[in-house]
């Protein structure tokens, strides 16, 4: 296939406004969900700690409503307009890029104003409208691959949001349907993602998820984040994802699968190195 107007690191730097110059891959953290300003700034302030000791990109993550929870009653944050409130003051107080996800495109009109990268869930990923809306925000694209997608079939999301005008575009692997309740991992996806011009991130928390596992929530296996985001950095990739909590078995989603804010520090270390050698670091 070839590759035309392929959107590289450096348009990354110029586009968030932030000195992306360190070792590659960068790194999204933060917590899943939104649960309170004391929490969300306690984590994203550590994140920043780490992030200029290691020498790291970061990109602050948290979601401000989960819409995709299992069940009726699960916590799904604060909501959009105090949600975005509480991204803009990390943002600022930090000067740190945020991400975060929308569930529907009238979203992404207030989003668009605090989202340094705007990201569609993998449920969403196909969803044409919602895309197509994104990408008109000029702002970075994250989309998460579906469970049910093929790393082949996200040529075509490339495409709906290059032909929409933007071509700042993330792919993230978060791995495939195994069955029921299961996910698994394939690393064949990541080199042929990148083959339609995209940056691609692996996201270690969600690969090790058990979809509806618990059931009325999800569970999965937080012991294997780290071995499979260390695979991830060996095949190669631009930036990996990670959902940490100062208590996770506490956390109000992803609870199973977030990793612990004391040892992500130590954890990320062989991360890091790794990716020095498998050509996605800097010299």
């Amino acid at each position: 296939m070839e590759k035309l107007n392929v959107f590289n690191k450096n348009d990354l730097k110029s586009l968030l406004n932030f000195k992306f110059d360190n070792v590659y891959p960068f790194i999204i953290a933060g917590p899943c969900v939104i649960e309170d300003f004391k929490t969300l700034e306690g984590i994203a302030s550590v994140l920043k700690d780490y992030s200029e000791e290691l020498n790291f990109n970061l990109i602050f993550k948290a979601s401000y409503d989960k819409a995709n929870r299992t069940s009726v009653h699960s916590f799904r944050g604060p909501g959009i307009d105090k949600g975005l409130e509480m991204l803009f003051e990390i943002k600022t107080r930090y000067d740190i890029p945020i991400l975060s996800d929308v569930h529907s495109a009238c979203d992404i009109e207030k989003a668009k104003d605090v989202l340094d990268i705007i990201q569609i869930p993998a449920f969403l990923s196909r969803q044409t409208d919602i895309l197509t809306c994104a990408a008109k925000t000029s702002r970075i694209i994250n989309v998460k691959k579906g469970q049910f997608l093929a790393p082949w079939d996200t040529k075509h999301i490339v495409e709906k949001i290059r032909f929409a005008g933007n071509n700042k575009i993330i792919l993230t692997e978060r791995g495939v349907s195994f069955g029921y309740n299961n996910l698994v991992v394939d690393f064949r996806a990541l080199p042929i993602m990148k083959e339609f011009g995209a940056l691609v991130v692996f996201d270690a928390t969600h690969s090790v998820q058990f979809p509806g596992g618990s059931g009325s929530s999800s569970s999965g296996e937080r012991r294997h984040v780290m071995p499979l985001a260390r695979a991830a950095s060996a095949v190669g990739v631009d930036g990996i994802f990670f959902e940490v909590h100062p208590d996770p078995p506490r956390a109000l989603s992803d609870s199973a699968n977030s990793v612990y804010l004391s040892s992500f520090k130590n954890d990320l270390k062989n991360v890091l190195e790794i990716s020095k050698y498998s050509g996605t670091g800097q010299d």
